[in-house]
């Protein structure tokens, strides 16, 4: 009894500290406050943070648009900046349509998602999206409505 109980205790602690211990996540940033972002017209920098080694972090990204009533994807190359955890964007989409990019970072086993929009005007980075999970297809369908 006393045994099981100890194990109970510690499972929860260890459960508990995983869970205090902080998510992982990608903060947007302005490429206007990186020389190097700034170098290569990046429309938007992403930085990985939380309890994770943000120089593992592998991150992803998708340009989803609509462009004259159809529908295209376009994978949107990553650039790793010189900081660690640091990446940029550049604009790989067309300009006229409504866009949302998808990004997507993994590190030690756990991932998060950041969505953006983006149009004639530009990235909106103020209306991010960001979740610790991937986000599902009907989350990205509703921000290009």
């Amino acid at each position: 009894m006393r045994r099981t109980i100890l194990t109970m205790a510690t499972a929860a602690m260890m459960t508990a500290g995983y869970l205090m211990a902080g998510g992982f996540w990608l903060q947007v940033g302005n490429p206007e406050a990186s020389a190097e972002a700034r170098k290569i017209n990046a429309v938007a920098t992403f930085k990985a943070a939380g309890c994770s080694d943000p120089a593992k972090a592998q991150v992803t990204a998708t340009a989803v648009g609509m462009v004259n009533g159809h529908r295209k994807s376009i994978p949107v190359e990553v650039t790793k900046l010189s900081e660690p955890g640091m990446f940029a964007i550049t604009q790989q989409w067309p300009k006229e349509g409504k866009w949302v990019i998808q990004m997507e970072a993994r590190s030690e086993g756990r991932v998060t998602s950041t969505l953006l929009t983006a149009g004639p005007q530009g990235v909106d980075r103020l209306h991010a999206k960001s979740e610790m999970r991937p986000f599902a297809a009907s989350e990205v369908e509703s921000l290009l409505q």
